[in-house]
């Protein structure tokens, strides 16, 4: 707070473990109080920790979008910050956050780029095939040796929520996916065509994953299409 960073959102993860439950990973999505909010979306800086130790403090770069309250988490364009549970923590985890925000530049011209770039409809599908390949993964039916379908399909995962998300966009077409991958919600058929809802991503470090993995999915579609 000093530095002039604000906690936004926070979470914990759980653990079935006797006596870790208040000792979990977590994580802080931090912004800080110079930015301009004159965009639809607020840079953050991601800090995951756990009050154990047993993890490292680890530093990314997000993006959260004002319109769905939805935080993405950048790919490849910021490196991640790792500090030891040793030494200067305190003042090296300041220095993170700030070498972490002079790189936001760099993601505010690959986020435009991305707003710049019309997909087709069977590029907008392409992706979220992808994605759902992503969140799914291979899914192995041991009794046949054949694979089990997602339950939804990627014309599902485009599907917009709300009339912001409209559109044919490379960004709006990443922003609708990366909701309904990561938010759930959405009706579908169990492998044994029980109806069924997509559940959330819970998890920290699940969720981190998946966020970065179609941000890196979304940055090499705009490669392709530049």
């Amino acid at each position: 707070r000093k530095e002039g960073f604000e906690p936004f959102m926070v979470a914990q993860g759980t653990s079935r473990v006797e006596g870790k439950a208040e000792f979990t990973k977590h994580m802080i999505r931090m912004r800080h109080a110079g930015q301009v909010q004159t965009r639809p979306e607020a840079n953050e800086i991601i800090l995951i920790n756990s009050h154990d130790g047993a993890s490292s403090y680890q530093m990314l770069a997000g993006i959260f979008r004002f319109v769905c309250c939805n935080g993405l988490v950048v790919g490849e364009v910021v490196d991640d910050i790792r500090i030891p549970h040793k030494g200067n923590i305190q003042g090296e985890v300041i220095e993170g956050a700030f070498r972490v925000l002079d790189e936001f530049e760099a993601v505010g011209e690959h986020t435009e780029a991305m707003k710049a770039l019309q997909l087709a409809p069977p590029e907008e599908v392409a992706f979220a095939t992808a994605a759902l390949a992503l969140r799914f993964g291979e899914r192995t039916v041991e009794e046949t040796g054949g694979h089990r379908p997602a339950p939804v399909t990627a014309e599902q995962l485009i599907e917009a929520r709300r009339p912001e998300d409209i559109g044919h966009s490379l960004w709006t077409t990443f922003q609708r996916v990366q909701e309904n991958v990561i938010r759930g919600g959405q009706p579908g058929r169990s492998a044994q065509g029980r109806r069924v809802q997509t559940r959330p991503v819970g998890s920290i470090d699940r969720g981190v994953s998946l966020n970065r993995a179609l941000w890196m999915l979304a940055e090499e579609m705009r490669k392709l299409k530049g």
